[in-house]
């Protein structure tokens, strides 16, 4: 326990090939000799063809050991720059889980995830990096103090720091890290505070372990400790009340952290770059805002004036680690020249967007299924086929497990329930909660408009037979059983336009052949049980994936048109109904009345009436007639 263990090191230059003079012995013995170059330190053989996508697929064709085993990556840029214009620090100033977030409106709050889009000199500038920086591989390190030493004396040993300059440079590797999460925690009230530390000391030992993704533990006081050996207690303990818990549950578990630090400094005269990967992974007290054991660390720092350029190049490494194949590469890299691999194989996959006709501050969203890199990782063939398996399976649909047929009687049904089942009673517990009332307020809102509207209108067309009240107590049922036996409490029920459609048109159905609308409507609503139970037990719903677009539009092409003739109709008669009077003087607008006078010219069929009744012009009191 008193001991210390302290590393001593000799730079030793890598092997060069003798300088002595050798007679030209033809293109062949070159070759060979080239060949023999390629061949790798721990008994690995390139392949013949040599392409940046083969070379990967090479990389991660090689077993894993325990060490290397890709986890899922939280990515943290840091940038360095002056506080209150005196002091430096590392200020946090974007983050990848999947996809991109930046701080912005001066700090205040985070933006939303976007999909990153990269300037190609950029990338081209870290490939450049990767390729004349500072690369260590399985660094066995605890604390960052050893970490900024290692690097350091690599740096030294092999030329690209003036020994000079070391102090200036671990001083800033070590300077304060400043999260975006400490200025909302900064700001709480005492008891929200308050609130905070008792639910640190009374919290539940399975919820953290659960939300403390890693190689972390929990301890009696609700602190977690690395378990990395020989980690010193400074660096290996976590205080969860100024960890963002809500953004912690969006990392999976085991998941791992990659810390990219960039900034400008004063006292170098042209930058120092290095990539670390960590073996095992280590958790650093302050480093990262949430408490992951760190894998990766990229440092790149230079002169002053250049803080945009290094900003990019962050921004590059940053989203080549959440790209998947790169991801697998950085894991099972064993020298540099993997990692340059998987930088060219990257470059081969980007589409370049030209600056006149895009703009580039739009920002792109997140798609709604983010496509499979699988194919990136599969060799194919030295003349660029596939096999017939991968053709078939890339021509085939892309459906989830919810849409594969089972073959059994009710066997997606018991699936669905078996995939349901752990998550039922969280999906009506999670909702007791204040965030959630605007989301059920919104809901009922949502829900009962349509009902009350609708069943306005079907009162209107079934004669009252089904109007606003039957409507709200047969959605208010349905709803409810829906939403038990469904196992999704968020979806919105009611009647929709191809209902009053429907409704309309079987009414007019019962009333011309002298049916009984309602028990009609009661044995459709039994049939319509019955065959959705067919469905159910036959696995139907695996020939959804089949339904195209077209196929809803079409549809809802059907239903305006249906809507459309029915106003018209409905224009139409009330126009003959209340037929518009063509013959109005303009002369005589304001001057109207409705009054029985007598005709000036009567006609021979108002004569013979007049006749008939035994009535004349002179004796008929035209002043008290009524309109009738």
């Amino acid at each position: 326990k008193g001991h210390r263990a302290v590393y001593i090191g000799v730079h030793v230059p890598f092997g060069k090939q003798g300088r002595r003079r050798h007679r030209h012995r033809g293109h062949r013995h070159h070759r060979r000799k080239k060949e023999k170059e390629t061949d790798r330190e721990d008994g690995r053989e390139s392949p013949s063809y040599d392409t940046p996508s083969q070379r990967v697929q090479f990389i991660l064709g090689t077993e894993d050991d325990d060490e290397h085993i890709p986890h899922d990556l939280f990515t943290e840029m840091d940038e360095l720059c002056f506080r209150d214009g005196e002091e430096y620090e590392w200020k946090e100033t974007a983050r990848w889980l999947k996809f991109e977030e930046d701080v912005e409106d001066g700090g205040d709050r985070w933006s939303k995830p976007y999909v990153a889009t990269l300037s190609l000199h950029s990338l081209f500038e870290l490939r450049s990096c990767i390729l004349n920086g500072t690369v260590m591989l399985d660094m066995r390190a605890n604390t960052l103090d050893e970490i900024a030493d290692m690097v350091l004396d690599n740096m030294i040993a092999s030329g690209q720091l003036d020994e000079s300059i070391r102090e200036n440079v671990r001083e800033a590797l070590l300077k304060r890290h400043h999260h975006q999460n400490e200025k909302k925690f900064s700001s709480r009230i005492p008891l929200v505070r308050s609130f905070a530390d008792i639910g640190k000391k009374h919290s539940d030992p399975h919820l953290l372990e659960r939300n403390a993704p890693g190689n972390l533990d929990t301890g009696k006081s609700g602190d977690v400790k690395g378990t990395g050996t020989g980690g010193s207690r400074e660096n290996s303990t976590v205080d969860f009340s100024k960890v963002d818990m809500n953004f912690m549950r969006k990392i999976p578990s085991g998941a791992e952290a990659s810390n990219v630090l960039v900034g400008e400094v004063d006292f170098l005269e042209r930058p120092i770059i290095a990539f670390v990967r960590l073996s095992p992974a280590v958790l650093l007290s302050g480093l990262t805002e949430v408490p992951v054991p760190t894998r990766f660390l990229f440092l790149l720092l230079g002169p002053a004036g250049k803080a945009p350029q290094y900003h990019e190049i962050g921004r590059s490494i940053a989203t080549l680690m959440t790209d998947d194949v790169f991801h697998d590469v950085a894991y099972k890299a064993k020298d540099r020249n993997d990692l340059l691999s998987g930088i060219d194989e990257f470059l081969d996959q980007v589409t370049v967007l030209p600056p006149g006709e895009w703009d580039p501050s739009i920002r792109i969203e997140p798609p709604k299924s983010v496509p499979s890199q699988e194919k990136r990782k599969v060799p194919k063939f030295p003349n660029g086929s596939t096999p017939i398996g991968e053709t078939l399976k890339e021509e085939g649909h892309h459906a989830g497990p919810e849409l594969e047929r089972t073959g059994r009687l009710f066997g997606g049904l018991i699936l669905d329930i078996q995939r349901k089942a752990p998550f039922f009673l969280s999906d009506f517990k999670d909702a007791l909660s204040l965030q959630c009332l605007a989301s059920i307020l919104f809901l009922y809102c949502a829900c009962m408009s349509p009902v009350i509207t609708f069943g306005g209108l079907l009162g209107e067309a079934t004669q009252n037979r089904i109007s606003a009240i039957e409507s709200l107590f047969g959605a208010s049922l349905t709803g409810i059983a829906y939403s038990l036996f469904a196992g999704q409490p968020l979806t919105i029920l009611g009647s929709t336009g191809p209902v009053l459609v429907f409704e309309k048109i079987l009414f007019k159905f019962c009333r011309d052949y002298d049916l009984s609308y309602l028990s009609l409507r009661t044995s459709i609503g039994l049939w319509t049980a019955f065959l959705c139970i067919v469905l159910v037990a036959t696995d139907a719903s695996s020939l959804v994936c089949y339904i195209t677009r077209f196929t809803e539009e079409a549809f809802a092409a059907l239903i305006c048109i249906i809507f459309i003739y029915e106003a018209l109709e409905k224009l139409f008669h009330l126009g003959e109904v209340y037929a518009f009077n063509m013959h109005n003087d303009l002369n005589k607008l304001t001057l109207y009345s409705c009054v029985c006078s007598e005709p000036e010219k009567p006609s021979n069929e108002t004569l013979q009436v007049w006749r008939n009744m035994s009535k004349s012009v002179e004796n008929i009191p035209w002043s008290n007639l009524t309109v009738s």
